[in-house]
């Protein structure tokens, strides 16, 4: 049976979900030398954001399939070394969607009306209403950096509330913006024209710091910044220096540098700076969604389905999955056989997609294809996760192309590898019930399904080829299943393609390409 750690606390349902088809461990607070220790026992590790899932831990990881992080991020797992170790990494995208959004939102007006202060003044006994004067948010303007589902929600509450939206984010359309209510401008403009601005980014190379003395410098001096996405994207020091100055009109924080938050300058800058211990996915609500969601994905994945919200397996969501399912195992097969038969170091790999085919996603069915041409060189640690990778690192170039004008079928796959032993190619494709077929080998047309032991010659077309290869292949009992013949012209150049019940025998190889006219033989086990 399947082990599973869990090693932060997440919701028992989540626990319950997993216990369906694993045996499951909770140990929470583990220190990183014990979980070095006995990650090799498990097939997945379920996190909240307490567990850093280091370089350490992963390579020590031999059982691991999946990595789950019950929360939007994902920046406390190494993901590339996860990647590269076939290991499966995912999240839940929208699981504290909502709560994140309220939570930015409530300090904003937190910020606004000086609520927290207001608060703690009420209970020292105090009644100082004119030092807890605010502002209303109506008719101002909101800036919203990142327009993901986080950063959208707001936008969406914030402009029922009435206020004007602009917006930045580089990979969001117009249109898109548009149905939002908001206007896209860029970063400059949003910093010197809005009220309030608020994050909602990943923290990446290029947004750590993303907020400095430079940024915060084009600000209006009574605008206010809110930070509900990760810790870095804010410069803190020179937050601390802008709010001071009076540059800016202040600050609320949910996330830090480092956490939990430590000695910091922010906490001597008075009711003008709101902290709060990252406490956006903190609702009963979102921590139950995303333990669920990560606890399913994890089923499903130990049950040999696809993840849903995989972060490292591009464009394998569920509905794309399910669509090109029969066209990932086609590509994988041919990529498997075309990997056989040329052998040796490959340069390049040709992956062209035809007919209908040509207008589906294909980054999936390039995968598979790749996953394929190193099955045999690699075996079971090549998968969907690390394919790209692998060819990546073995200086395999490959190069995608698509042609929708050929109509033999309703779609097909033409594969070309080219090696250190030359080129061969190979076409295939779907039949109406699914069944795959091969239609082409290097050019020669065949119709042929794939089978486990196949034998392939190139050989000169002339009478007495195929009578010799099946007698020969007898005087080794072993028995042919299938055979077909492709030819471009009549006693021209030739291939045939064997199926058979058993592997080839050793030395048989050599003593076929001995027969008169056979140029080369290959055997390509499925």
């Amino acid at each position: 049976m399947a082990k599973v750690l869990v090693s932060d606390k997440v919701d028992e349902t989540g626990i319950k979900i997993l216990s369906q088809v694993a045996q499951v461990d909770v140990k929470t607070g583990l220190p990183a030398e014990e979980l070095v220790k006995i990650i090799p026992e498990y097939d997945a590790l379920m996190v909240r954001s307490g567990t850093k899932v280091t370089k350490e831990i992963i390579e020590a990881a031999d059982k691991l399939k999946i990595i789950g992080r019950a929360g939007v991020g994902v920046d406390n797992i190494d993901v590339p070394v996860a990647t590269r170790r076939g290991i499966i990494v995912v999240n839940s995208p929208e699981g504290n969607t909502i709560a994140a959004a309220e939570h930015a939102l409530a300090l904003m007006l937190s910020l606004s009306r000086h609520i927290p202060d207001a608060n703690q003044s009420v209970k020292n006994k105090e009644w100082d209403r004119k030092r807890f004067m605010g502002s209303e948010v109506y008719k101002k303007t909101l800036g919203v950096v990142g327009l993901g589902k986080i950063g959208s929600h707001v936008a969406t509450v914030a402009k029922a509330m009435g206020m004007k939206i602009i917006a930045f984010d580089p990979f969001i359309s117009k249109e898109r913006a548009d149905r939002l209510g908001c206007t896209l401008v860029d970063l400059d403009l949003l910093f010197s024209e809005a009220d309030y601005i608020t994050l909602h980014v990943p923290k990446t190379p290029d947004t750590v710091h993303m907020i400095n003395a430079e940024t915060l410098g084009k600000m209006k001096p009574n605008a206010k910044i809110i930070n509900c996405s990760r810790g870095g994207i804010i410069d803190e020091d020179a937050l601390v220096e802008a709010v001071k100055a009076g540059k800016i009109g202040g600050a609320a924080l949910d996330v830090f540098e480092s956490e939990p938050l430590g000695e910091s300058k922010l906490r001597d800058v008075g009711d003008k700076i709101i902290l709060t211990p990252h406490l956006g996915a903190s609702t009963t609500e979102a921590q139950l969604n995303v333990a669920v969601d990560v606890a399913e994905q994890i089923r499903d994945v130990l049950l040999g389905l696809p993840a849903r919200s995989a972060v490292n397996i591009p464009g394998l969501n569920p509905d794309v999955m399910e669509k090109l399912r029969p066209y990932l195992k086609l590509a994988e097969t041919l990529g498997n056989l075309v990997g056989q038969l040329a052998g040796g170091r490959i340069d390049e790999f040709n992956v062209k997609l035809q007919g209908e085919l040509a207008n589906n996603q294909s980054q999936p069915i390039v995968i598979a294809a790749i996953k394929g041409l190193l099955a045999q060189a690699l075996r079971e640690r090549v998968n969907y996760v690390n394919a790209s990778i692998e060819a990546e690192e073995r200086g395999i170039r490959v190069i995608e192309t698509r042609d929708g004008s050929i109509k033999d079928y309703s779609g097909s796959l033409h594969l070309q590898a080219k090696g250190t032993k030359g080129d061969h190619s190979v076409t295939g494709a779907l039949l109406g019930d699914g069944e795959i077929r091969i239609t082409n080998l290097d050019e020669f047309p065949i119709n042929v399904p794939p089978s486990n032991y196949m034998l392939f010659t190139l050989h000169r077309d002339m009478p007495g080829i195929i009578g010799k290869i099946g007698s020969l292949l007898g005087s080794f009992n072993v028995n042919i299943a299938s055979m077909q013949v492709g030819r471009k012209i009549v006693r021209g150049e030739a291939v045939m393609v064997l199926s058979l019940d058993d592997p080839l025998p050793e030395g048989i190889l050599s003593e076929i390409t001995k027969v008169s006219g056979i140029r080369d033989a290959y055997t390509v086990s499925l």
